[in-house]
């Protein structure tokens, strides 16, 4: 099979590698679409990722090419989506529900060979099945979907949104299907901005300082870019009895600063939120009721030989959820 493959430090190769064989309790999934995210730029880096060389690629959907001797729940030509959080479900975290601080906790294209590429395994305890009205190229959405759900596990009725990227955008979604009073967004893009506007934001700005804040206050501030100044910036933002969350994935040496004392004089609440946690199915169940539309959310639709290219463009900020479709003829 063909492969995008993260070999060192800045450095991506596309080349050929022996197709993947299901284990038992795995099956194999030809790739329909995978998406890309900021973990991916990270391990681009030498981050996040305990080694490489890595096939990237944790976003995606697609069929069923191949099933294991116990696999049972269905059969090859099932289309999947696929949650590619791997759990040891064994640990003190993963005993008290809180898998996703697995001491060994693991990941498709982060530890595990990934989706950038024309095959995947996955176990099939991780395989969502899709309805009929969801395209499958579409479905790779669900898996950023769920990240947001898990986010939105705490609500609020005013919200602050920094970020106007994929994972911003998918939390004012979110938070005006849970009914919020208003949610603005602040992102210093333009095109990103617009974006918000027309998916329904009460307000939008490049600055927080140009906003009208509600008369108490943003009850639910929400970091979406791992920005070090927007990080700041945002917790200053909070209201009396609000609260902060840490969505966005900062370099391993961002740093903020925050005030004890306004934290207990005004019960502020700081807490993040890591990857997915019994979010994947009700990500699924939504994103098959239209909460998201996808010809908003996915601005480009790549080959696999254009991986390289596709990180170039999201590095610079460029459209909003790339997509890598092994199945695109090369242009």
């Amino acid at each position: 099979m063909r492969a995008a493959v993260i070999t060192q430090p800045g450095d991506v190769e596309i080349t050929t590698l022996d197709d993947p064989a299901p284990g038992p309790r795995e099956v194999v999934v030809e790739v329909a679409a995978s998406g890309l995210c900021g973990t991916d730029l990270h391990i681009l880096q030498g981050e996040f990722a305990p080694k490489l060389p890595i096939i990237p690629g944790h976003e995606f959907a697609g069929q069923v090419a191949a099933v294991g001797s116990a696999v049972t729940e269905f059969a090859v030509g099932a289309r999947v989506a696929v949650d590619p959080s791997l759990f040891c479900f064994e640990c003190h975290y993963c005993r008290i529900g809180h898998n996703n601080l697995c001491e060994r906790w693991a990941a498709i294209g982060v530890i595990n060979p990934g989706a950038a590429a024309e095959f995947v395994a996955a176990p099939v305890a991780n395989c969502a099945v899709l309805p009929e009205s969801v395209r499958t190229e579409d479905a790779a959405l669900i898996e950023p979907l769920s990240c947001a759900v898990r986010g939105y596990d705490v609500l609020a009725s005013r919200v602050l949104i920094y970020g106007a990227g994929t994972m911003g955008l998918m939390m004012l979604q979110l938070a005006k299907a849970t009914g919020a009073a208003s949610v603005d967004v602040v992102d210093v893009n333009a095109d990103r901005l617009n974006t918000a506007r027309q998916l329904g934001c009460s307000t939008s700005a490049t600055s927080a300082d140009e906003l009208y804040p509600p008369k108490y206050g943003w009850d639910l501030v929400v970091d979406a870019t791992g920005n070090a100044k927007a990080i700041q910036d945002a917790l200053g933002r909070v209201g009396k009895g609000g609260a902060y969350l840490q969505f966005g994935l900062a370099d391993y040496a961002t740093r903020a600063t925050i005030e004890p004392y306004r934290i207990y004089n005004q019960e502020i609440t700081i807490t993040g939120s890591m990857a997915v946690l019994h979010s994947f199915e009700r990500a699924a169940d939504l994103f098959a009721t239209g909460v998201i539309d996808p010809g908003v959310f996915i601005s480009n639709r790549l080959p696999l030989t254009a991986f390289p290219d596709a990180i170039a463009r999201f590095q610079a900020g460029a459209g909003r959820k790339i997509q890598i479709q092994p199945g695109l003829k090369d242009t």
